[in-house]
């Protein structure tokens, strides 16, 4: 070494924070943290360093990080799971929800509503997984995990989705072990046979695979018992999605004609079944969610079903649909386990949904807004809220990719 640089070296050395590495690459600073998993519900600092949440305490330096975030007065919260979306897009106008224009693409809608991993539900079967992996999973910022359709060729449509010949177990089980780090389960939707045969088949696959399977019941005529498919089909951990809709005339729905939960349905959660809001575009009724959610049924999972008919109607995004649940009376601590660390447990993903030091850096930073809300179900009836979560900052794998109002950004001199 020249004896210049060894002088730089000695000055860098004796000059305090001229050289010293700052330990984190975003503090997040004074934010009211909520993480269902690890019993805080306070507020605290956190730290995130190579990508992953490196600390959570009371006071950590601000000094030691290279960005400071002021969350003074907002929530912060582990990245949101939705675990109900549809996300196989593509331009074949006939085909709906696999490779057609009503599924959407996941980084447009996740992130701006504090979204960091989508749960794609059975846009794809066992045929169309590969192209769908390809197209709308490998280039994703956000995390997207999926369950496999029975059907060979997933939400196609019309007659793809009725022909049991193609729902095979084998295959699909096959395609989920090939790709175990996104696979999360099955999925069986709107078949409208009367008949078992397609979720003894699907919950076969989930057997095979040892994965949890969701069924979406089609609309039989008439309806298939919800009480044989909870207690003589499913097994627990499996998910019943669509808890909160209603087609008395289609489906067999958990209250029954005088607004009360049917006591097996309880029975059926006790067993271990999960349940899903999979709010969708016609799927979510107030006369269902205000009577059950006050006699105590509540929801595994708080998810979207998002596609472009929902994002348009009354479900709108996660944060919306989560304001919903406050309008319900859930306190806030209660909504955010059931759009984090429950719908993790319920997917076999223990690693999200959490803020636990060592995880991969998925955060969401939410402000209330307080006033006079309207929030409308399918569109039909709508429930008063006065509070309503607005996403102030979604931090996905370390990285800042939703910035509301710039808690990030530096400030512009005129």
């Amino acid at each position: 070494m020249t004896f210049r640089n060894l002088i730089i070296a000695g000055i860098l050395f004796i000059t305090p924070g001229l050289s010293m590495a700052q330990n984190y690459d975003i503090i997040i600073k004074g934010g009211h943290v909520i993480d269902p998993k690890n019993k805080i519900d306070a507020v605290m600092d956190l730290a995130i360093k190579d990508k992953k949440i490196a600390l959570v305490a009371k006071n950590i330096d601000a000094k030691e990080g290279i960005k400071v975030i002021n969350a003074n007065g907002l929530y912060v919260t582990p990245g949101i799971i939705d675990a109900h979306v549809h996300l196989y897009y593509g331009n074949k106008m006939d085909q709906s929800l696999m490779e057609g224009p009503s599924a959407v693409q996941a980084d447009a809608f996740s992130f701006r509503a504090g979204v960091t991993t989508m749960v794609d539900v059975g846009s794809s079967g066992y045929r169309t997984f590969q192209k769908f992996k390809e197209t709308s999973i490998d280039g994703s910022k956000t995390r997207i995990l999926a369950l496999i359709n029975i059907a060979g060729e997933g939400m196609r449509g019309g007659p793809f989705e009725q022909t049991t010949k193609d729902m095979i177990p084998r295959r699909a089980a096959d395609m989920a072990k090939k790709y175990p780090d996104i696979v999360v389960g099955f999925k069986l939707a709107h078949y409208n046979g009367h008949e078992w045969g397609p979720t003894d088949s699907v919950v076969a696959a989930g057997k095979l695979a040892n994965l949890p399977v969701m069924i979406d019941f089609g609309s039989a005529t008439p309806p298939l018992p919800l009480e044989e498919l909870f207690m003589k089909h499913l097994r627990p951990g499996d998910i019943f999605t669509h808890v909160y809709a209603y087609f008395p005339e289609s489906r067999d729905a958990i209250i029954d004609e005088n607004g009360k939960v049917k006591p097996f349905v309880f029975e059926a959660q006790k067993r271990g079944i999960k349940f899903d809001v999979g709010h969708g575009g016609g799927s979510f009724r107030w006369k269902v969610a205000v009577p059950a959610i006050q006699q105590g049924l509540l929801p595994d999972a708080i998810s979207s079903d998002l596609h472009t008919g929902s994002m348009n109607g009354g479900m709108k995004d996660m944060t919306n649909l989560m304001s919903k649940f406050l309008a319900l009376g859930l306190p806030l601590q209660d909504v955010i386990n059931r759009s984090t660390w429950l719908p993790a447990l319920m997917i076999n993903r223990p690693a999200l949904g959490n803020l636990s030091v060592g995880t991969e850096a998925d955060v969401a930073i939410f402000s209330i807004l307080k006033g006079d809300f309207g929030f409308i179900d399918i569109g039909t009836d709508k429930l008063k809220g006065t509070q309503k979560l607005v996403a102030e900052m979604t931090i996905r794998a370390g990285n800042i990719v939703w910035d509301l109002n710039g808690l990030a950004a530096v400030e512009f001199k005129k």
